[in-house]
């Protein structure tokens, strides 16, 4: 079975994070759960999504559905990514550097699933400001949405 581009048997899904959250009405407090789902298929097609629900395998089955419909695919050169970018959201500002084959992975917990997720294993990764993991997240995907490949560069530039 294929959606949207992904191959379910090679598909790896990454659960970041469950926060419970409550809203607070006349009756009372309404509790819900929010899940942060990263999917990817390891040679650079990766997503996320968030999903709400009152029952935490709902929620997590609503992120991944919006997790397979929010796709990007990234250059990846080898191991890593082409070269370095910086992205900004909100209160969040990330820093990616590639890095030589065997350096292994240096990222804080969101980017390091978003990343896993995508088939990078080589990168150095910093995070600055708000380490909220939801803008981390939209930070990374702003910054890896700023990648050229060697290619387009040089067909960019003739």
């Amino acid at each position: 079975m294929k959606e949207q581009g992904f191959d379910t048997s090679e598909e790896k899904q990454i659960v970041v994070e469950i926060t419970r959250v409550m809203k607070v009405t006349k009756g009372g407090k309404n509790l819900n759960f929010r899940a942060l789902v990263v999917i990817g298929d390891g040679r650079g097609k990766v997503g996320f999504g968030i999903g709400k629900a009152a029952e935490v395998p709902e929620a997590i089955r609503k992120a991944t559905d919006k997790a397979k419909k929010n796709t990007i695919t990234i250059p990846i050169k080898e191991t890593t990514i082409p070269h370095e970018v910086q992205a900004k959201f909100g209160a969040s500002r990330v820093i990616l550097k590639p890095a030589v084959r065997g350096h292994g992975m240096v990222a804080g917990r969101a980017m390091r699933a978003f990343f896993e997720a995508c088939g990078v294993s080589d990168i150095t990764c910093k995070s600055l400001g708000s380490t909220n993991p939801l803008n981390v997240i939209n930070a990374t995907v702003k910054a890896l949405l700023k990648l050229k490949r060697k290619e387009e560069d040089e067909v960019g530039n003739n």
